[in-house]
């Protein structure tokens, strides 16, 4: 099966330039494994789609699948990273100068436009894994490395301590855009670009609140702090004179030992 045409970017937002592969080069099979993944989850259940069948579709053996993917869960993440990369690969400088949220805006609408080729695959997905509680911790940790990453590209730093914030807002806002996305079939994606704006404008009031909390309880953090430092003065101190003790009564027991 041929590779799905590159998609066409949403109105207004330049495409992201692709890189074409040297002639003769060999195919990419941890890619051929993602995207026969992705053509399967297309058309069939999730929980029907077997390891062996990601194998065969993509036309490699299951004992190279073995070194390539450990399980189907893996292969997704393998899917968010080869979007990662096609949106990183695809910034500019043209939006340094503007607000961070201008920033975010464009790199989930290009990380949209990156996966519009396998809308219907992450649709049937999205659905699926909602009745698979046991693999959402796993999900949401691939989708915060993911969003460290996507933050970077948009120039949000994310260490210090609102990072996880931002972090996990991030996931938030593009899992309930992709929701808009997955049924948004103007060719401007309208309604989807509308609920990222709104999802944006959320997120900026959450991190001011956290900011506000963090900025009143900084005083009552430095009190905590001073007093473990305090008690980990006095449990030194308690632990030094316990051992002069034990070595005076040593002494005494044994007067040779103290010369």
């Amino acid at each position: 099966m041929s590779e799905p045409m590159p998609p066409e970017p949403a109105a207004g937002r330049k495409a992201a330039p692709t890189k074409s592969k040297p002639a003769g080069a060999p195919p990419d099979k941890r890619r051929l494994a993602v995207e026969a993944l992705m053509r399967l989850a297309s058309d069939r259940p999730w929980s029907d789609i077997e390891i062996a069948d990601v194998a065969h579709e993509a036309g490699i053996s299951l004992s190279e699948m073995r070194d390539l993917f450990p399980s189907k869960g893996a292969m997704l993440e393998g899917f968010t990273r080869m979007i990662d990369k096609i949106v990183i690969e695809g910034t500019s400088e043209d939006l340094v100068g503007e607000p961070a949220r201008e920033r975010i805006f464009d790199v989930i609408m290009r990380r949209l436009d990156a996966m519009t080729p396998y809308r219907d695959a992450l649709r049937r997905i999205a659905w699926a894994m909602r009745g698979e509680v046991a693999s959402l911790p796993a999900l949401n940790r691939m989708a915060l490395n993911s969003a460290r990453y996507m933050l970077a590209a948009a120039g949000v730093p994310t260490e210090g301590p609102l990072g996880f914030v931002k972090l996990q807002g991030f996931v938030l806002a593009e899992a309930n855009v992709m929701q808009t996305w997955f049924e948004d079939d103007d060719p401007t994606l309208a309604k989807t670009m509308a609920r990222l704006d709104r999802e944006l404008g959320r997120g900026e009031r959450v991190l001011e609140r956290a900011e506000d909390v963090r900025r009143l309880t900084a005083p009552f953090r430095a009190f905590g702090q001073a007093l473990m430092d305090g008690r980990d003065r006095m449990r030194r101190r308690a632990a030094r004179q316990e051992e002069e003790r034990r070595t005076r009564e040593s002494e005494r027991e044994d007067p040779a030992a103290a010369i």
